[in-house]
């Protein structure tokens, strides 16, 4: 007979004592518990002390948390929180240099516990730490322990980061712009500085007094990979957190913005070098963490262009107007310029209508809509300055036509700005965990104008390629915005490479990929082949539920992503070879191979198993779901809801790892397998058994109905005759 669900065995571990193993009961209160182990090891003073976890993090076990107790856990005795901050309070604050280097080693391991941080917070802990930092008197070891306690304990969210004093401001800021200090003592700096840039408008005006931009490239060009990814997440959070008019400055330089007030222009161009030369092209491969920060940098770039793109064109400002007249003059440079005002605009006219606008007699009328807006105009600009003969190419080339293949050049460079902009997603704000950067961009001061020379190329020669006409606009647009989405898609380190890539995918090699992809619908839509399709789907579903279930017995790593800043700590999670039970428990880092079920301490039943939610409905979902940036996060979250009211919380690292998960659980629970990976899963495997059983049946056509049955013979008198 199974034990009673209040039940928990455990054993619980005491220095220089044998362990004690008891049945604890979640009914009684934990301090009649607590009396009792210490009753057992004959220690009074029970509410001296607390229970631990032996194993992981150790965190304290209160009557809030001690639900997640499993059986089989070993716990720890231990002093309870109060009575351990007191202590590490005081020991912090003694004059024995040993005695107070081991004390901030305690602290700094025990202030990732909520439960030690309320209690150390509320003794004024948070105060007397910067108050160490602020005299200036620590450094080596001490310093980096003093800094770690300090950010673990700010972590919690107790209080706000309002309440820093500049002195401490200025001593953080002083370590980083040290040109020789410790590693372990900058990488601490760093953090605190990007949460206090993230976390309190005030606070960022005096970081940015303080760390400029140019001052962080020192930083960029270490070997040292985590102090690069610390010093990028500075940036942008600088970046993030910059009032509207000091990141619109200069937008025809992204990557060159003045983020603070003391950054140069001639310091943010050497930063984008920097990072190119000593990041991306490094010796060492770009880890996670790093690849999303250069993510977040591209995206942040790439918003500076919103401003320039949700802005429409005023057809009465002469200075707008001036910008068209330059497109024209530089296209039609050699041609004599009327007299008569008349003669001028009927020329002017029919100069636009070779431009390819769309408005001949106002072309201006054509950069009111938003998106792109004005940035359509930017770029056409760009490219008829920096790329002339390009651009005289294109725009004479097409205007010299006369058999209405013409590309018209205006209508196409705004659309195709319109298309850029919702490829790269400008004016969105970064999703939590997507690392998904584009080296090239990184490659040149003006790499979006560069990205539209090159895209506005491709879809002149495209139009070529297809012949088509003006109806076919819409049709050229589709192709063009396959081949730049599958062209980025293998990631070109460079626009040498981007136009290499592209050159390969011409407007036959599409259509060849679209056939290659697409299932020949007119070959399985016949009835016998119907009804063959739906005896085979039952044998298919059940070998993706297979794969499922074997995928989940090998397990899966994921991330622990918090409230206020990225920390790489792994949890494992994977199901029994028996499909009965899920183990689960935390990790240093990603495992390089198999991860064995003694590593992982906690399970779940999957008799207990309730149901299986996704997104918003997720509990660790609710408080985020309204947050622009946690988009991402939405849609890869799912939990397992479980007997009691427990409930387990995962975040995919990728699509495929969620619906892997999910079509798993539902397949344990006897529920539809319902992800986009398991229809395109379903159809593919579907497709090709019924291939190679229609094998022998090539080039002969299958009938829509069976053939009839013949009339019944006048006689039965017949035999066959073997002779």
């Amino acid at each position: 007979m199974p034990p009673p669900s209040d039940i928990v065995k455990v054993a619980i571990e005491w220095p220089g004592a044998n362990a004690q193993l008891i049945e604890i009961d979640q009914k009684k209160p934990l301090s009649s518990i607590i009396r009792e182990v210490c009753d057992g090891w004959s220690l009074s003073g029970s509410e001296q002390f607390a229970l631990r976890y032996a194993d992981g993090p150790q965190l304290y076990i209160t009557e809030q948390s001690r639900g997640e107790i499993k059986n089989g856990t070993i716990l720890r005795l231990a002093i309870s929180p109060t009575r351990a901050a007191r202590q590490l309070l005081e020991r912090i604050q003694s004059h024995g240099m040993d005695a107070r280097l081991e004390a901030l080693k305690e602290l700094a391991k025990l202030s990732a516990d909520p439960t030690f941080a309320t209690e150390f917070i509320n003794m004024e802990g948070i105060g007397t730490l910067a108050r160490l930092v602020e005299s200036g008197t620590h450094f080596g070891e001490m310093l980096a322990f003093t800094l770690t306690a300090f950010l673990e304990l700010m972590d919690h969210g107790i209080v706000s980061w309002d309440l820093i004093s500049l002195s401490f401001i200025k001593q953080i800021a002083g370590y980083v712009n040290q040109p020789m200090v410790d590693v372990s003592i900058l990488q601490r700096s760093l953090a605190i500085l990007e949460s206090m840039v993230l976390n309190s408008h005030s606070l960022y005006h005096r970081v940015a007094q303080e760390i400029t931009v140019g001052q962080l490239i020192a930083h960029l060009q270490v070997s040292n990979q985590e102090i690069q990814t610390y010093a990028i997440a500075l940036i942008n959070a600088l970046f993030l957190k910059a009032p509207e008019d000091r990141r619109q400055e200069e937008h025809t330089n992204p990557l060159d913005l003045g983020l603070t007030e003391m950054a140069s222009t001639l310091a943010q161009k050497h930063l984008r070098s920097i990072i190119l030369n000593h990041v991306i092209r490094g010796n060492r491969p770009i880890k996670a963490e790093m690849a999303h920060q250069l993510y977040v940098l591209q995206v942040l770039t790439f918003n500076l262009l919103e401003e320039r793109m949700m802005t429409k064109m005023d057809p009465s400002d002469q200075a707008q107007r001036d910008i068209i007249f330059e497109l024209r003059r530089i296209a039609f440079d050699g041609e004599n310029d009327p007299g008569g005002t008349e003669k001028r605009k009927a020329m002017y006219t029919k100069d636009y209508k070779m431009l390819g606008f769309t408005n001949h007699v106002n072309p201006a009328m054509d950069f009111t809509q938003t998106p792109p807006g004005m940035l359509a105009l930017d770029n056409m600009l760009y490219l008829a300055k920096l790329h002339q003969d390009t651009y005289t190419r294109i725009v004479l080339e097409n205007s010299s036509r006369e058999d209405k293949h013409e590309c018209p050049f205006g209508r196409c460079a705004i659309e195709l700005t319109r298309m850029l902009c919702e490829i790269l997603q400008v004016g969105e704000l970064p999703n939590e965990g997507c690392n998904d950067y584009h080296p090239m961009f990184f490659t040149h001061d003006r790499a979006w104008e560069e990205f539209f020379c090159v895209c506005i190329q491709l879809l002149n020669k495209t139009w070529k390629e297809m012949r088509a006409t003006a109806e076919d606009f819409n049709k050229v647009m589709q192709v063009v915005k396959e081949q730049i989405t599958r062209a980025l898609a293998m990631k070109p380190a460079s626009l040498d490479q981007l136009k290499s890539k592209l050159r390969g995918l011409s407007y036959s090699e599409i259509l060849r990929l679209r056939q290659s992809e697409r299932m020949s619908q007119d070959d399985f839509q016949s009835p016998p082949i119907i009804e063959l399709r739906e005896r085979i789907q039952p044998e298919i579903l059940e070998l993706i539920k297979q794969q499922r279930l074997n995928r989940l017995c090998d397990g899966s790593c994921f991330r622990k992503i918090g409230n206020r800043r990225r920390q790489d700590k792994f949890w494992f999670c994977r199901l029994s070879l028996n499909h009965k039970v899920l183990h689960y428990g935390d990790l240093e880092e990603p495992p390089q191979g198999e991860v064995p079920f003694e590593l992982l301490s906690d399970k779940i039943p999957v008799s207990d198993i309730k149901s299986v939610v996704t997104g918003k409905d997720c509990p660790h979902m609710k408080e985020k779901s309204a947050l622009k940036q946690n988009k991402e996060v939405l849609e890869l979250a799912f939990s397992i809801l479980y007997d009691p009211d427990e409930a387990l919380n995962f975040v995919a690292p990728n699509k495929y790892e969620y619906c892997v998960w999910t079509d798993g659980l539902c397949a344990l629970l006897g529920r539809e397998m319902a992800s986009d990976l398991t229809r395109s899963d379903l159809d593919t495997l579907i497709t090709m058994e019924m291939k190679l059983r229609l094998l022998d049946l090539e080039n002969i056509t299958i009938p829509e109905a069976p053939p009839p049955v013949p009339k019944e013979p006048s006689t039965y008198n017949f035999t066959y005759n073997y002779g």
